[in-house]
């Protein structure tokens, strides 16, 4: 094994130039989400954005009449795969997340929002 490894070490670095160059054409998705739990009154919407903005994503996100947490999210969609495991999994220190749906998601050719924004009702 520790052979392997030495003699393919060049091949292991044009791999890594080629994977590097490829995620300069990574898509840019966008995917709409819903977040079911304890996640209104929690500052949710507050820390998707911040957590939207630090990722460098663009959306919205609001509360629902049903007590849910629904929005948009767009990007490079390694990013945004990332956001949907934040929002599936982490959410505000206060939340407690039962579920997360996400549906709509699709390749686009730019981004629909400037920012990512809290929207109020």
């Amino acid at each position: 094994m520790h052979h392997t490894v030495r003699v393919e070490r060049g091949v292991q670095q044009r791999i890594f130039h080629q994977t590097s160059a490829m995620s300069d054409k990574e898509d840019i998705i966008s995917v709409d989400y819903e977040i079911f739990g304890r996640v209104q009154g929690v500052f949710f919407r507050k820390y998707t954005q911040a957590e939207g903005k630090k990722l460098g994503l663009v959306g919205w996100v609001q509360n629902t009449k049903t007590g849910t947490v629904q929005g948009q999210v767009q990007g490079p969609s390694s990013k945004v795969k990332w956001m949907q495991e934040w929002l599936k999994t982490t959410g505000s220190p206060q939340s407690q997340i039962i579920k997360a749906e996400f549906k709509n998601e699709r390749k686009i050719e730019g981004l629909d929002h400037k920012n990512f924004k809290v929207i109020r009702p």
